[in-house]
């Protein structure tokens, strides 16, 4: 019997999203995802309407998501909204919203923050020096600072749980608009955040997503965001690239059937 390599191994060479895999592949080893970010996170929808502003809606159910639980079968919770920075996150609002209650507390947390941090709002992007170990609480006010309490915070509610930091994808605008070195830097923050941390990967769409260039916007964009064809398939890069992850590091995550489940961790 032929097996399928990408199903049950690891070849050598694969490249993330080399083999993309429609039911979100190992990715439903995990229970329970929270899905932290901005608006491209909460399937964030455009009205462009003449004579009115233009209108920002949050659809939930068309987040990648909620499109990533219902291809894996496991829960996802948004733990995001549009707008959505690090800052805010930690300032009173993650607090207020009920996503740091610990019956949501999850297996895996996914982090999508960085556009509205540095990009849109050119916030001190800062380093891990700026991490207090002890009290995330102290830790300097600055992109890397507020990112990595972010963390902290989840890793005190829920220590063996996985974390997967995802940069975001290239566009044209990038350079046009003369932010290239802006997301650059959101990347080699998110880079030094996962070598900082235990348990935590990262989600390069920057290098290896495809380029949101006038072809892929013209299929998977509404106006300035995703429309449902597109938030669909960013859960499938998602979902694909935490597959590829697991495939090339199944003694990481041999022990997840027991995060946050009582039973002691014998083996």
């Amino acid at each position: 019997m032929n097996h399928n390599p990408y199903r049950y191994g690891a070849p050598a060479g694969e490249l993330p999203l080399e083999h993309m895999v429609p039911d979100g592949g190992y990715t439903a080893i995990f229970r329970t995802i929270a899905c932290v970010g901005d608006s491209l996170s909460s399937g964030e929808h455009e009205t462009r309407i003449p004579g009115q502003p233009t209108g920002y809606h949050d659809l939930y159910e068309h987040s990648w998501g909620q499109y990533l639980a219902r291809m894996a079968g496991c829960k996802a919770y948004n733990f995001s909204c549009g707008g959505l920075t690090a800052s805010v996150y930690c300032e009173g609002h993650a607090a207020a919203m009920g996503w740091l209650d610990p019956e949501k507390r999850a297996q895996a947390y996914i982090i999508a923050l960085g556009v509205n941090d540095i990009v849109n709002q050119n916030q001190a992007p800062g380093s891990v020096a700026d991490i207090h170990p002890a009290d995330p609480t102290q830790n300097a006010k600055t992109f890397t600072g507020y990112y990595a309490r972010i963390i902290q915070t989840y890793k005190q509610m829920a220590p063996d749980a996985k974390f997967f930091l995802v940069t975001a994808p290239i566009h044209p605008s990038h350079k046009t608009m003369g932010l290239e070195d802006r997301f650059t830097t959101v990347r080699e923050c998110i880079l030094a955040l996962a070598e900082y941390f235990d348990n935590c990967y990262v989600l390069d769409l920057y290098k290896y997503a495809p380029e949101h260039n006038d072809a892929y916007r013209e299929q998977f964009y509404l106006h300035s965001h995703l429309n449902a064809a597109g938030y669909r398939m960013a859960a499938e890069e998602i979902g694909s690239y935490i597959d590829y992850i697991i495939r090339h590091n199944y003694n990481d995550f041999k022990n997840v059937g027991f995060i946050n489940n009582e039973t002691p961790m014998f083996c």
